[in-house]
């Protein structure tokens, strides 16, 4: 069985949004469930997120960042276009999707994302936006061209707030410093912070929200590599404990993740990754 590219969108220069007809996963999705992505049967498989799905229509919407020679082929690929396998949903839903309703009307959410930490991040605050849930959103990124989906976010968030590291649009700095001027100068309050994107942002936001006394939840779906437990690569010390990042996650209490081990883990392949990413743009002329 193939899965068909219905919808493409280049939303950078290296970054490709898709929609893939998968019906099945489609009415079974849950925000922050990822799937399994074979391009062609001699592929790697790849854990990528779910960046939204339609029941409804029957499709997934992937967001694919071109950081290796797998999704250097999958980017690659056109409308009308299958890949080989699309497996899922994944890992466990966000923990918000089991509360009562009575809960989280009780909760202002903030969520957290950097650059394509938006894709997996937008799918969790449409279902709190269907539900009538308040959410704020603030999205990162080093400039305004590397920014993504904030049209979408804009429609589902109460708030939308973005941040660039050289000051080309919005709050002029790092997303840490908008969290603090949020909280602390413009009065705001949240009961919950949800943050996904690169490891080192999350680490420093988990750090920023711990001393202002905020929950919050990170997703370390970045770190997976098999996406099945098999391979043991996405081990997480979570609060003392050791725990799978793809079985047991990917959604983790951030003040509990031991940050400075798990970017020493997602360095772990990179040697490999660059080599097979060398070979794969010579081949593609790229």
């Amino acid at each position: 069985m193939s899965f068909k590219i219905l919808e493409r969108r280049v939303l950078t220069p290296d970054t490709v949004l898709m929609r893939i007809e998968a019906s099945r996963i489609a009415r079974s999705a849950q925000p922050g469930q990822f799937v399994i992505v074979r391009v062609d049967e001699h592929g790697e498989r790849i854990p990528l997120t779910i960046a939204d799905y339609s029941p409804s229509e029957g499709w997934v919407q992937i967001v694919t960042q071109t950081v290796g020679a797998t999704t250097l082929k999958l980017n690659a690929l056109k409308p009308g276009d299958t890949i080989s396998d699309f497996t899922g949903p994944l890992g466990r839903p966000s923990e918000f999707v089991h509360e009562s309703a009575d809960t989280l009307h009780s909760k202002r959410f903030l969520f957290v994302a950097g650059g394509v930490g938006a894709a997996p991040v937008y799918p969790q605050v449409k279902w709190l936006h269907e539900h009538g849930i308040h959410t704020d959103v603030i999205i990162g990124a080093r400039n305004k061209s590397l920014l993504i989906l904030t049209d979408d976010m804009r429609q589902m968030a109460d708030n939308l707030y973005l941040a660039t590291d050289d000051g080309s649009v919005g709050f002029h700095g790092l997303v840490t410093g908008l969290v603090r001027q949020l909280v602390e100068k413009d009065g705001k309050k949240y009961d919950e912070v949800v943050t996904i994107g690169p490891m080192v942002m999350m680490k420093f936001v988990a750090a920023t929200t711990a001393e202002l006394g905020i929950p919050t939840i990170a997703s370390l779906n970045t770190l997976m590599v098999d996406g099945t437990g098999m391979c043991g690569a996405c081990r997480v010390s979570v609060g003392g404990k050791t725990y799978f990042a793809c079985v047991d996650g990917p959604e983790f209490d951030a003040h509990q993740v031991d940050f400075d081990e798990a970017i020493r883990r997602q360095g772990m392949y990179r040697t490999q990754e660059e080599r097979a990413h060398h070979k794969c743009k010579l081949e593609y002329g790229k």
